[in-house]
């Protein structure tokens, strides 16, 4: 596997196509500019990002292949009304803890063709976790942090999402000072960002890294408060 020198021009173009061609067909037909312009690049960037997480979130697990730190294109098809069989962007996470991806706090990276989103955090809770987090955020000391951190997050550009709920959960007040974040499901802040210069060269790795320190804040939370045993 060669050095990260960025996502080159035809793999934007690659997923424009596929969005106009969302068939089997196609893709078999382009499965090389699949491979050779999106996958490579991606498992040689999920190398060099695992290299800078060392510094700022030593914790986070990373995997250079499909299933690991990159995410299948293929749609799961079968409880969807949608039947077109692939995504049309290129998902890569890079999760806490040595167990698997799902239930632990992530750092996530989606490539479109125009555009690039960047971020932390958990789209859903498992149950175990869900039950932490809503003790966290009633704690006066960690729910305090976290609102103090979401407030920052949002003021610096990074939307924080997962509201899922329309009611304070059965246990708590429902003029709970933190009532808004009891009702989230997951926790999550992501920035979407035009596609940048960066994403075809090596300063892309710089560019993620900027980024992901400013949501590490969020990151550690979750992963300090929302772990079960």
């Amino acid at each position: 596997m060669g050095a990260f020198n960025g996502f080159p021009k035809e793999a934007f173009t690659f997923l424009r196509g596929l969005a106009r061609n969302n068939a089997k067909a196609w893709f078999d037909e382009h499965r090389k500019e699949y491979d050779e312009y999106l996958m490579e690049p991606a498992k040689a960037f999920v190398l060099a990002m695992g290299e800078r997480f060392e510094s700022f979130a030593p914790s986070v697990v990373v995997e250079p292949r499909v299933n690991g730190s990159i995410r299948r294109i293929n749609r799961d098809v079968r409880f969807s009304k949608d039947k077109r069989p692939y995504k049309t962007w290129l998902d890569m996470q890079f999760w806490e803890g040595e167990d698997k991806r799902c239930g632990h706090a992530s750092f996530f990276c989606r490539i479109e063709a125009d555009k690039l989103y960047l971020g932390a955090g958990m789209y859903e809770f498992p149950k175990g976790q869900l039950e932490a987090y809503r003790n966290a955020v009633a704690d006066d000391a960690t729910g305090r942090a976290l609102a103090k951190t979401v407030a920052k997050l949002e003021k610096a550009g990074y939307p924080v999402g997962g509201k899922h709920y329309k009611r304070v959960p059965r246990g708590f007040a429902a003029d709970h000072d933190r009532a808004d974040l009891l009702m989230h499901s997951g926790l999550f802040a992501i920035k979407e960002i035009k596609r940048p210069q960066e994403i075809h060269s090596k300063k892309f790795l710089a560019f993620c890294t900027g980024h992901y320190k400013k949501v590490l804040p969020l990151f550690d939370w979750l992963a300090d408060s929302t772990t079960v045993a």
